[in-house]
């Protein structure tokens, strides 16, 4: 038996690199949010909001919208045989991810909650002196909280697209993340507007650019492959 012969291992297999690449670069995107983040903050002249602020609400309702387009996005870049549509989950997901760390940054530098207390309900913070109207995820108009914010999936569906393969798979993806983005706008909106912290108001307005944009796409490759959008939830 020669030196080469012992102790050789199994080369890595295609799926383990591709996860291996995809943690580092989740890892580099955290932390250069991490340092975006603590950089914006430091040079900012901004009052730390309050907790009734619009900015802790939007930062708190909005991490929890994108941590589940995150998710969405994770299933079908495991899953999917397209690779036009695996791109796409990959830059959602990264995209999202990081976002997600810097709202969660900020509420830990506030000294709040990195979510919303149990039972809270969301977008409360949209109704500044009770007269701003929002929907919800069943597209009921109100001025206060709300159970499920629009867009959301369910947990009936999320168990549906992790069941899905192939064509089905990718058109419950494409249209669970249509609605998920056309449901998020109405909150990046009105934080875009509304928030106190400029820094805030920066990536409330990074957020709607994206998705607006991101709308657009998804929307067209639904129809090129056949398949129509969901109905508002």
């Amino acid at each position: 038996m020669t030196d080469t012969d012992t102790d050789a291992s199994p080369p890595t297999s295609n799926s383990s690199r591709v996860l291996i690449i995809v943690a580092a670069m989740v890892a580099v995107l955290l932390v250069g949010a991490a340092g975006g983040m603590l950089l914006a903050m430091s040079r900012s002249n901004d009052v730390t909001p309050g907790p009734d602020s619009v900015d802790v609400g939007f930062a708190q309702d909005m991490r929890v919208h994108h941590l589940q387009a995150v998710t969405m996005a994770g299933i079908e870049r495991d899953r999917t045989d397209d690779g036009e549509l695996r791109r796409l989950a990959f830059d959602i997901e990264s995209t999202q991810l990081a976002q997600a760390s810097e709202m969660a940054g900020w509420l830990t530098v506030w000294g709040r909650q990195s979510l919303p207390d149990p039972g809270a309900g969301h977008m409360e913070w949209m109704s500044q002196g009770g007269t701003h109207e929002h929907t919800d995820a069943l597209g009921q108009t109100t001025t206060g909280a709300v159970d499920r914010m629009p867009g959301m999936a369910t947990s009936q569906e999320l168990d549906q697209l992790r069941a899905a393969t192939g064509r089905e798979l990718d058109v419950l993806f494409l249209q669970l993340m249509l609605r998920h983005h056309q449901g998020g706008l109405q909150m990046a909106e009105y934080g875009a507007q509304h928030a106190s912290a400029g820094y805030v108001r920066n990536l409330a307005k990074k957020i709607v650019s994206s998705q607006v944009s991101e709308v657009n796409l998804l929307t067209d490759m639904l129809t090129r492959r056949g398949a129509q959008p969901l109905p508002p939830a």
